[in-house]
């Protein structure tokens, strides 16, 4: 079948799916009428947005979950769980998940663990797509000069390692924070990282979505009744935006789950004794051969979420863009 006959095709499902014939009567659905019935189509999709809410759900009410399981706090150092040589012990019925080497429950920490890297990716994800967007309105509109500037300063972010200037932020900010005490260390740090790391994605695709946009004929006919700059961005371009940036949000949230075990897991994330599941791999390495548990259930936790996120985000871009144009 060939391009234009696939186009015909995407067409017609799509003019179908818009409309339905009751009585003889054509009942138009909305965009989020469409979505819906695309994204409840994907099998896949739905699993992995119930596994998320699950979590979601796991971290809020973590000291919940920990109490309902009958497990001790994340912190709590049972040394009556280590065998007679004082090395952790692996599942039993009191301890799922086993102990690490100072007796705290595993299984516990997992749980903690969720709420950590949940905030990370999510509020750094939120804070970095919010000044990404800024950052792509304003050059993809105004173009010129203040395009030269803002992208040159994402070029100059984009050109620094991820890792490098991640390390490097955290070790300078790890101790007594940064400026001036408003960026703490710990939590704190590890989201001002990720949102300073991942904006520069974002504006690089909102700029290319501005500059496509301003030419169209709905923003054309804004300005020729009189609109304000301010108004065609904001009421006119920004809700057309709105798509492509809860697509691109969606997969940057397990990259930056990720990045945050990457420098938990370097030394230089989460500060103990907090439980992080970057941090209990790291502390997991040297008795790996001996304690295989304190390793695999916190990966395969970070694997599932992140897994997750990811067949999420292909959901979302397949629901909001049913022709499969992915450029």
């Amino acid at each position: 079948m060939g391009v234009g006959a696939q186009d015909i095709v995407v067409e017609l499902d799509t003019t179908l799916e818009s409309a339905e014939l009751a009585g003889g009567d054509v009942a138009a659905r909305s965009p989020l009428q469409l979505f819906w019935r695309r994204f409840k189509a994907d099998r896949v999709a739905l699993i992995s947005a119930a596994i998320i809410i699950f979590m979601i759900i796991v971290a809020i009410a973590a000291p919940l979950f920990v109490k309902l399981l009958g497990l001790p706090g994340p912190n709590v150092n049972d040394t009556a769980a280590l065998d007679v040589f004082g090395s952790p012990t692996g599942p039993t019925a009191a301890h799922p998940f086993g102990v690490d080497e100072l007796g705290r429950d595993i299984l516990s920490r997992v749980i903690y663990g969720a709420r950590v890297s949940l905030e990370v990716g999510i509020i750094g994800t939120f804070i970095a797509t919010a000044v990404g967007t800024v950052f792509g309105l304003l050059a993809g509109f105004y173009r010129g000069w203040v395009d030269t500037i803002l992208m040159r300063a994402v070029d100059v972010f984009l050109s620094f390692p991820v890792l490098v200037l991640g390390l490097g932020i955290g070790a300078a900010c790890g101790v007594r924070g940064c400026l001036s005490g408003l960026i703490e260390p710990g939590l704190g740090t590890v989201i001002f990282i990720i949102a300073l790391l991942s904006f520069t994605y974002i504006a690089r695709i909102v700029r290319g979505q501005v500059l496509s946009l301003r030419e169209k004929e709905f923003v054309e006919a804004a300005r020729s009744l009189g609109a304000s700059n301010n108004r065609i961005l904001f009421r006119e371009i920004l809700p057309n935006l709105m798509a492509p940036l809860i697509v691109y949000s969606s997969l940057l949230i397990p990259t930056n789950i990720l990045l945050e075990a990457a420098l938990s897991f370097l030394g230089v994330g989460i500060r103990p004794p907090e439980a992080s599941w970057g941090q209990m791999i790291a502390d997991a390495t040297p008795t790996f051969n001996t304690a295989w548990w304190y390793m695999v259930f916190p990966g395969a936790a970070l694997l599932i979420t992140v897994l997750a996120f990811n067949l999420l985000g292909d959901g979302l871009l397949d629901a909001l863009n049913p022709r499969g144009d992915r450029s």
